[in-house]
């Protein structure tokens, strides 16, 4: 029987992966699904190629666009409420691929309809991880991360009770910043930065990479993932990439995952339950003799300082830092501020008292998030826009 597949963000890089993946095993999966925000051309010829007959289009200028196509053969929504139509039953596998808060109310409209869930948006695990663990809780549904240090963390603890962890260690690359010292980040063009020495990503992500507030958003999701302090989750610089995660045990004992700077790995792995993966190279262990690690230089990359900032339960507070940090990064890439002040908005923004009460609230629903999120965009835009 073929497995039924829903695909959320199939436009992007990891969703495009995903279909990647499936389209040499076709034989195997019905794609049940796909969704997209603006790119309707690419839907709807993912569709198309994966005879996929449901598709949602999110932005109404072009999903009126795509609707007036008139294709008989796919049905086209423009929002997630339809979802009890379209899977009459539970699906085997769904890839969560939207990107950033957006992807909070998919997330948790599909979560019922799939027996698994895979989720690539660390926004919405952030924000609102308490919500989704309830609904996962709720409706039975497996979760599987995506990133490649919190898949490695999984995929290393699949054995192991959460109880016996002593330290979990996420690597940085150090971005495109690591060997450039800090009193010349100003002087840099944007296009300089955004050279990401080892993965291809977005601008944003890549940015975030450069300050290292990717990794300060990667221990906040390793904490709520795997119910771990923050005492319990260390950053060190490993330039090469390989190493994705270190899990070291309370009876000594220590798993390193190492994978090829590819996120096909963790991807193909959440599709197939860890099963069946064929590495089309073999790994060249010889990389393993220039393996560097190096602790952070706090000077250099200050923003690994808000972790002591953090509170311990979920709270709102969360969503603050996201959208203040989001904010700066698009002032930034429009050359409206400096490098500099990401970080340095950013922390004036979050030490505000207005939003420092929040970190004694929790979200109780999508609203508390989204109210949160428009409120920090608004208070910046006051500031800063005007």
């Amino acid at each position: 029987m073929k497995k039924k597949i829903a695909i959320l963000g199939s436009t992007g890089s990891i969703g495009k992966t995903s279909l990647k993946i499936i389209a040499r095993d076709k034989k195997n999966f019905k794609v049940e699904l796909l969704s997209a925000k603006k790119n309707y051309k690419l839907l709807i010829s993912q569709a198309k190629k994966f005879n996929v007959k449901n598709i949602i289009i999110t932005d109404k200028k072009y999903f009126h666009i795509a609707k007036n196509k008139k294709i008989k053969s796919i049905n086209i929504y423009n929002n997630f409420e339809k979802l009890s139509k379209i899977f009459p039953k539970k699906i085997d596998y769904a890839m969560c691929a939207i990107v950033g808060l957006d992807g909070l109310s998919p997330v948790l409209k599909i979560i019922k309809h799939t027996k698994k869930i895979a989720i690539a948006n660390k926004e919405s695990i952030i924000c609102a991880w308490n919500l989704i663990h309830n609904a996962l809780d709720k409706h039975k549904t497996q979760f599987i991360p995506v990133d490649s240090e919190h898949f490695s963390i999984w995929y290393a603890l699949k054995n192991n009770q959460n109880k016996n962890i002593s330290k979990i260690y996420l690597t940085a690359s150090g971005g495109s910043l690591l060997n450039i010292k800090k009193n010349k980040f100003d002087k840099l063009k944007i296009s300089d930065i955004l050279k990401h020495p080892n993965w291809n990503m977005g601008k944003k992500i890549t940015i975030d990479s450069s300050t290292l507030m990717n990794k300060v958003f990667e221990v906040i999701e390793a904490k709520k993932i795997f119910n771990l302090k923050y005492k319990q989750i260390g950053i060190i610089i490993h330039p090469q990439s390989f190493i994705h995660a270190i899990v070291k045990f309370s009876d000594g004992m220590i798993k390193i995952i190492a994978h090829e700077t590819t996120m096909e790995i963790p991807i193909h792995n959440t599709i197939y339950d860890c099963k069946h993966y064929k590495a089309k190279n073999i790994f060249n262990f010889k990389k393993l003799n220039n393996i560097n690690f190096s602790n952070v230089d706090i000077k250099k990359f200050p923003s690994v300082k808000i972790i002591k900032k953090l509170p311990v339960k979920n709270s709102l507070y969360e969503t603050v830092l996201i959208t203040a940090n989001d904010e700066f990064v698009k002032l930034f890439l429009n050359k409206k501020i400096k490098f500099s002040k990401i970080f340095e908005e950013t922390i004036k923004m979050i030490n505000r008292t207005e939003f420092n009460k929040l970190k004694k609230i929790q979200p109780n629903k999508i609203s508390d998030v989204i109210d949160t999120r428009n409120l920090v965009r608004n208070k910046i835009k006051s500031y800063y826009l005007n």
